[in-house]
C-alpha cells in the first residue's frame, strides 16, 4: 500500500523531538535520494512553531495526535512507513502508538530504556506484528545501540579474525562526557513506580533473560558490584544503563538464532581503572549506585526529582554543551580457547541527547532505505538483529559513531 511519508516524527516538539526533526531537516539522505517526512504531535500550534524556529520549510507536513487517542493514532500511523516516537516514558504513553504500529503494518523506532514494560509487550504485539509485517524495533537510542552494535561489531570481527565467536564479552564504558536525558531519568522514575504497584517487576528487571521468553542461558556476572575485571585488568564499578543493555543484548542473540553459543555470557559496567585507586573509586561507585537505587525507591524522593532535577518539557543542554560531549565504550572478548580481541565504540555528542538524536534517525532512515522486509520480516526486534552491520556502517557515515578494532591477541 502506498504510504504519503516515509517517517513521521512522532513527540516532535518535546526536546529530543525537536532535534530529530532538526537532524532529518539538515542531513543528506544519499545522491538522488529524498526522504518524505512530518512532523506530529498533540499541538498544531507547537508544531508550527517548532517547525519555524528550526527554519523548517513550512510546506512540511504537520500531524496532530494525542498518545492517548486510538483512533487518531491509527489514522496517523497508516499514513507512513516508519514511526519515529520520543514520546516516553513509554509505560505510561507508548502502548496505544506501539499497538498501531503492529496492527497497520507498520514500522516503529523508540528510544525505550524500560525493560519491565518491554518485557509485557514482546508477546502482546509479536504475533501481531509478525502477522502484519510491522517491524517494531526498541532502544535506538544511548540505550541500547552503542552497546548492542557493539557487541556485534565485536562478534563480527573475532569471525572475521578467529573463525570463531566471542564466549564471553565485557562491554565497559571507559569515558562518558555528557547528561543522561530527561527521558531516561522520567522513565527510571516510572520504573520504581510501576514496581510499587506489582513487586513481580523485580524479578523481570534483575533477570538478564526477561527479554528472551523461552530461553535461558548461563548464569551471567554480578554487576552490581566492584569488581576487578580479568579481560581489562582493571577495576570495575556498576553502570547504570547496563540492566536494560544486558537485556538487549541478550535478546538479539536470541533473534540471531544463537550465533555465539547459547553458554555466551556478556557483561557491562564502568572502568575505574587499575591498583588501589581504581579498587577504591570501584567500591565507591558502587556503594553510590546502591544508595542511588534505594533512594529513588522512596516515594519522596521521586517527587523532588521531578520537581527540581527533572528538565522541564522542551528544556534540555544547549548547542555547546551537545558538542562537547562525547563518550567511548571499550568490548573485551574471548574466544572458547582463549583467543582475545577488544573493540570500541565511541560517539562525537552527548549521549544523552547530541548523539542520541542521530542515532535514532539514522536506524528509521536504515529501515526505509536499506533493510528491506525480505531481510527483516515483522516482528519485535532490537536495533542489532533487525539491521546489524548495515546499521553500524550507517552510523559510521552518518551519525558520528565510530566502531574499531583495538587489539587482537591469537
Amino acid at each position: 500500500m502506498d504510504k504519503s511519508f516515509d517517517i513521521i516524527v512522532f513527540g516532535a516538539t518535546g526536546f529530543t523531538g525537536r532535534l530529530v526533526a532538526e537532524y532529518l531537516n539538515t542531513t543528506t539522505y544519499g545522491v538522488g535520494k529524498t526522504v518524505r517526512w512530518a512532523m506530529a504531535g498533540r499541538s498544531a500550534a507547537k508544531l508550527a512553531q517548532v517547525r519555524d524556529e528550526l527554519g523548517i520549510d513550512a510546506a512540511l507536513p504537520l500531524l496532530v495526535a494525542d498518545a492517548g487517542d486510538e483512533a487518531a493514532l491509527m489514522a496517523l500511523v497508516k499514513q507512513t512507513r516508519v514511526v519515529l516516537t520520543t514520546v516516553g516514558p513509554y509505560q505510561r504513553f507508548g502502548e496505544p502508538l506501539i499497538r498501531a504500529c503492529a496492527s497497520a503494518g507498520t514500522d516503529y523506532v523508540d528510544l525505550c530504556g524500560e525493560p519491565g514494560w518491554m518485557a509485557q509487550m514482546i508477546p502482546k504485539l509479536q504475533e501481531t506484528a509478525h502477522a502484519s509485517g510491522a517491524r517494531i524495533v526498541f532502544s535506538c537510542g544511548f540505550d541500547s545501540i552503542p552497546f548492542d552494535l557493539g557487541v556485534l561489531y565485536a562478534q563480527h570481527e573475532a569471525q572475521q579474525r578467529f573463525g570463531a565467536p566471542l564466549t564471553r564479552v565485557h562491554g565497559r564504558v571507559k569515558t562518558m562526557k555528557g547528561t543522561f536525558s530527561g527521558g531516561t531519568v522520567a522513565s527510571m522514575l516510572a520504573t520504581m513506580e510501576a514496581i510499587g504497584r506489582d513487586r513481580s517487576l523485580i524479578k523481570i528487571l534483575s533477570d538478564p533473560f526477561s527479554l528472551t521468553p523461552g530461553f535461558r542461558g548461563p548464569r551471567q556476572p554480578n554487576d552490581n558490584i566492584a569488581a576487578f575485571d580479568d579481560l581489562a585488568n582493571a577495576w570495575t564499578a556498576p553502570f547504570v544503563m547496563a540492566p536494560i543493555n544486558t537485556k538487549n543484548v541478550h535478546r538479539s542473540h536470541l533473534l540471531l538464532g544463537h550465533p555465539w553459543g547459547k553458554d555466551f555470557v556478556y557483561s557491562e559496567r564502568t572502568l575505574t581503572g587499575g591498583g588501589a585507586k581504581g579498587e577504591a573509586r570501584a567500591k565507591k561507585m558502587a556503594r553510590q549506585a546502591k544508595l542511588q537505587t534505594m533512594l529513588l525507591a522512596f516515594a519522596p524522593t521521586r517527587a523532588l526529582l521531578r520537581r527540581f532535577a527533572l528538565p522541564k518539557p522542551g528544556e534540555g543542554p544547549n548547542k555547546e554543551q551537545r558538542e562537547k560531549g562525547h563518550y567511548e565504550a571499550l568490548f573485551f572478548g574471548e574466544t572458547g580457547d582463549g583467543k582475545k580481541l577488544t573493540a570500541s565504540v565511541a560517539g562525537d555528542r552527548d549521549p544523552g541527547y547530541g548523539s542520541t538524536c542521530k542515532m535514532i534517525s539514522e536506524a528509521a532512515l536504515c529501515l526505509v532505505q536499506d533493510i528491506g522486509h525480505k531481510t527483516t520480516s515483522g516482528g519485535v526486534w532490537t536495533p542489532g538483529a533487525a539491521m546489524g552491520m548495515t546499521l553500524v556502517e550507517r552510523l559510521q557515515a552518518k551519525a558520528g559513531l565510530t566502531f574499531c578494532l583495538v587489539t587482537e591477541q591469537s
